[in-house]
């Protein structure tokens, strides 16, 4: 175990029993599905499923949004979430009027972003997935966000993200570590994507990551990066430059702000932040601290940043936001050594030449 690796913080050494039984629990119930114990199901439509070994922070999000933009106008699209931390329970189906609190915030983040895909939430997969065809007889594909560890349901092609700061590799079970899969379960993939890649990654360090990971004969390793576009004002959707002269304020409550943090800190002079848990659920006194820390900066050039995933959950402000400069920042994948075009021809492949799974 690599208790070095970048998220295991030393308190959580203490906790070595816990994820040795987590890790057991884990193994066990793979093996369960391995021997068909456990059915996996599969289903007669294209099952492309986005997910990770580790508990969130690997850019699960944006790799949807860029499936979704490579392939919307293509086929009829749909999106199943289970819909963390959102206030219903059961099946759900995107519609007008819906809100962060119905389907949850990344949810949310795609039905805005994409409105001719059909987005449902749902907890049990297996379920869900018939109901949504149920309403949406018309969809041709569907992507499952993070379901890598839902075996119930058979998916045809399987995405694994892995965080290039945090690799599973070097990673150890939670609580200790990251890890809610055992490593192995990495062979059970059909793509393999270290993602938050330096941009200049070099073709030696490469080399030395696939030898790390050890990609097998079916699978397809790539390497993506993080670009950020150009914020826009939540509401008013103006844009505006990124300059060195601004002060910013980051607000934020995603699972890994370290690249984003790391960003501002490049394009802004100087850059405040206050950092909420994954999946926060803002309050109106949550807005009051951020207006009373936006107020101490004395900078006559500030403004306020936060990612699209924490807007849709401001959102609900509008009234109180009118006046506010808070800029929401774009966050897209960019493949690295021109990767991009082979790994769409994968997945439209995949697609075009579906069939059932056995």
């Amino acid at each position: 175990m690599n208790f070095n690796a970048p998220l295991l913080r030393p308190i959580r050494i203490l906790l070595v029993p816990f994820s040795i039984l987590y890790g057991a629990i884990v193994w066990l119930r793979n093996r369960l599905y391995d021997k068909q114990v456990l059915k996996s199901t599969p289903f007669n439509i294209p099952l492309i499923c986005v997910g990770n070994l580790s508990a969130g922070g690997t850019g699960k999000s944006p790799m949807v949004e860029f499936l979704l933009k490579k392939l919307h106008n293509s086929y009829k699209m749909a999106v199943l979430s289970r819909g963390y931390k959102r206030k219903t329970k059961g099946y759900a189906l995107a519609k007008p009027g819906t809100n962060a609190l119905e389907i949850g915030d990344e949810p949310m983040q795609f039905h805005i972003k994409f409105p001719d895909v059909s987005i449902a939430v749902g907890e049990e997969r297996i379920v869900a997935i018939p109901q949504l065809l149920h309403d949406k007889p018309e969809t041709q594909v569907i992507i499952l966000d993070d379901a890598f560890q839902h075996r119930a349901v058979k998916a045809g092609m399987n995405i694994v993200l892995t965080d290039y700061n945090n690799l599973f590799t070097r990673d150890w079970y939670l609580p200790t570590g990251d890890l809610r899969d055992e490593k192995a379960s990495y062979k059970r993939a059909d793509v393999l994507i270290v993602t938050k890649c330096p941009p200049g990654l070099s073709s030696e360090e490469r080399q030395q990551l696939e030898m790390e990971i050890k990609p097998l004969a079916h699978q397809r390793l790539f390497f993506s990066s993080i670009r950020y576009g150009q914020p826009y004002h939540i509401i008013t959707k103006e844009s505006i430059q990124l300059a060195p002269e601004l002060e910013v304020l980051l607000v934020s409550g995603i699972a890994n702000p370290e690249p984003l943090k790391k960003y501002l800190h490049e394009v802004a002079d100087t850059y405040y932040e206050l950092l909420y848990s994954d999946h926060h659920i803002f309050s109106i006194d949550d807005l009051n601290e951020i207006r009373k820390k936006f107020s101490q900066i004395q900078a006559s050039q500030k403004l306020i940043i936060t990612t699209e995933k924490d807007a849709v959950r401001l959102i609900k402000f509008e009234q109180q936001l009118q006046d506010l400069p808070l800029y929401v920042l774009p966050i897209e994948v960019q493949f690295l050594f021109s990767e991009e075009p082979v790994f769409t021809e994968l997945m439209t492949k995949f697609i075009t030449g579906f069939k059932l799974p056995a």
